[in-house]
């Protein structure tokens, strides 16, 4: 079971859901993929929908591994995932709100 309130999140992976959930580990290592870019500026880009595919692969990956999923970017990359890169974005965008959201707004 998903627990929102925890900043969780459902990802379906290769046919497997996979939890996801923004750690403080997940967020470094996010953080170190984005290289120069910060936190602030990739929720700015999420909320005005100027986001990349990488900002999003990015996000999926932290979370997955914050949910225990021990695979590579290459994985995710070659990976199918439900929804397709639309629901991709989606589950990002839910992933990076339900983080950084007051409890209240996760549900």
């Amino acid at each position: 079971m998903v627990n929102p309130h925890a900043g969780e999140v459902v990802l379906t992976l290769n046919g497997e859901r996979q939890v996801m959930k923004l750690t403080l580990g997940a967020l470094a290592e996010l953080e170190a993929a984005l290289a120069a870019d910060t936190l602030v500026s990739l929720i700015e880009r999420f909320e005005a929908g100027q986001f990349s595919t990488r900002d999003v692969l990015a996000l999926l990956l932290a979370g997955l591994r914050g949910g225990g999923w021990t695979g590579s970017a290459a994985d995710l990359a070659a990976a199918d995932i439900a929804g397709g890169p639309v629901g991709a974005a989606r589950l990002a965008a839910t992933l990076l709100m339900r983080a950084f959201a007051p409890a209240e707004a996760a549900e």
